[in-house]
């Protein structure tokens, strides 16, 4: 359940989310957020959700759709595209960009892994994801038609305008809808996530 916490900012409780099986019935996804709002998965404009993956196999087929993966927890896995480059995800927050319809084999290194995971529909819109790690404060100007600032470990504080400070935990979300070049501000021990979302044409 998001929690509206001014014009165009929400909480998402990452103890709130629910579980639900890969496409493929591999592993699981607990979605965070997308649009449309509660679009199928061959619908969406954009999807940000956190997967375990438990096994090792071949990922889901999204043909047309931008991914971008995120370690968060586990020793990773290696991404192999068929007849291409290997992808590796084996330190914490490392990140692997790579084509939904690109035929990807994962074999997890030791163990089960989490993973955040950004799909965005190509020719609709375009996302980044960058990563603040902890131990210093960190300013940014948010730019974009939609920003989630997503809690990868630790606690993070994080401030968005005037607006009081807000403490995520892991897996919390804050998510920013038009910015309009909103200054943020974010602090504390834990490292997060940035995503970024721009749409290509009106929505």
């Amino acid at each position: 359940m998001n929690v509206a916490l001014g014009a165009g900012v929400a909480l998402i409780r990452g103890a709130e989310l629910v579980a639900a099986p890969w496409k493929n019935g591999g592993g699981l996804t607990r979605e965070i957020a997308a649009f449309p709002t509660g679009a199928a998965l061959d619908a969406f404009v954009w999807r940000v959700s956190i997967a375990e993956v438990a096994s090792s196999g071949a990922f889901s087929v999204f043909a047309g759709v931008d991914r971008t993966l995120v370690l968060l927890a586990g020793a990773g896995m290696m991404l192999n595209e068929a007849g291409g480059a290997t992808l590796p995800l084996v330190q914490s927050l490392d990140i692997a960009r790579f084509a939904g319809e690109a035929a990807i084999d994962a074999r997890l290194v030791d163990g089960a892994t989490r993973d955040f995971n950004l799909m965005v529909r190509r020719g609709a819109a375009v996302g980044e994801v960058s990563v603040v790690r902890g131990g210093a404060s960190s300013t940014c100007t948010l730019r974009a038609d939609v920003v989630l600032l997503f809690c990868a470990a630790g606690s993070i504080e994080v401030t968005v305008g005037e607006d009081d400070a807000i403490g995520l935990s892991v897996d919390d979300t804050l998510r920013v809808d038009s910015p309009d070049a909103l200054r943020c501000v974010v602090g504390g021990e834990g490292h997060a996530l940035v995503v970024s979302i721009r749409y290509s044409r009106s929505i």
